[in-house]
């Protein structure tokens, strides 16, 4: 299997702590993100490999196994310990900087039947399902986690995104009205289970990005639009863009500044519900007339002093 520095993937050293791995995730993942790139052949593999080295080395017992083992623990579990799956003899010497070369006894009581079930508890947390006597119990298999960032547009409209792990990809269709954080769970799509255990779960965690318009508040939508004096005195009609289409919005006479308007049901989608939707606020700000001509001053000036 070949091995790949999932450290110089991410551009950290090798005692890099947590918040190190995620900070460097989060800006290469950001750079390389498919919807900036689109197109970009050589972006995407380098965003699957980014995502890649973020799920081992995010993950602390991941990461200590990756630390000693390499790319070779993926080959373990995948044949399961079985006899002729694994090449354990290299572990009986020097790694090239990924593990340290044993002994002749650490070796063979590693190997051994009883050693063999201490490195599978060291690979997996667990013995597996191994038993004296050969008898062996089913294991579920490893839940997976990932994370995919959605625009405000796609989490009202609902979208679909393919998730790359270990070298399969997961169809995730998601709903309207998905959340910041949100966790999605698939069920089945994680790790293969090991003597006939069932599949693990993929759970992907939802990030929304900001929006240059629209800030969202649970279900509803916020957003500013700019209002002809006249019409902000006067009374009148103005157009608004929602998320859905745009729309005439009533402006009452004598609508002040900062006066927060609902257009109802105009918000996001409720979540798992069918045609249920928060609203719309929408605040005026008042735009003030520019490069008036005399005459308009004027007017003002009697409007002025007209009010006294």
């Amino acid at each position: 299997m070949i091995y790949k520095d999932y450290y110089k993937i991410l551009g950290v050293s090798s005692k890099a702590t947590p918040d190190e791995i995620k900070k460097a995730y989060r800006t290469l993942a950001l750079k390389y993100h498919p919807d900036k790139a689109r197109g970009n052949k050589t972006a995407e593999e380098k965003f699957k490999e980014i995502n890649e080295a973020n799920e081992v080395l995010s993950d602390p017992e991941k990461r200590k196994k990756y630390d000693r083992f390499g790319a070779d623990w993926k080959q373990y579990e995948q044949t399961g310990g079985q006899p002729g799956g694994f090449d354990w003899s290299k572990y009986a010497a020097s790694q090239g900087g990924q593990g340290r070369r044993m002994s002749r006894e650490e070796f063979d009581e590693t190997f051994s039947d009883e050693g063999v079930g201490d490195l599978f508890e060291l690979l997996f947390g667990q013995r597996g399902g191994r038993r004296r006597g050969g008898g062996r119990t089913s294991v579920a298999g490893e839940n997976l986690d990932a994370e995919t960032t959605l625009s405000l547009e796609e989490a009202y409209h609902g979208t679909s995104r393919l998730i790359q792990l270990h070298g399969q990809t997961i169809k995730v269709t998601i709903k309207p009205g998905v959340v910041d954080t949100q966790v999605l769970r698939i069920a089945g799509k994680g790790r293969a289970g090991r003597y006939g255990g069932p599949y693990g779960d993929l759970y992907l965690t939802i990030k929304i990005a900001p929006h240059p318009v629209f800030l969202r508040r649970g279900d509803d939508l916020h957003r500013n639009i700019s209002v002809e004096l006249y019409t902000a005195v006067l009374g009148g009609k103005t157009q608004v863009e929602t998320l859905r289409d745009t729309v005439k919005m009533n402006i009452p006479k004598e609508t002040q500044n900062g006066t927060e308007l609902r257009l109802l049901g105009l918000g996001m989608p409720i979540y798992g519900t069918k045609n249920e939707f928060g609203n719309l606020y929408v605040k005026v700000e008042i735009k003030i007339p520019e490069h008036l001509t005399e005459q308009e001053i004027g007017l003002f000036r009697q409007m002025s002093a007209l009010r006294g």
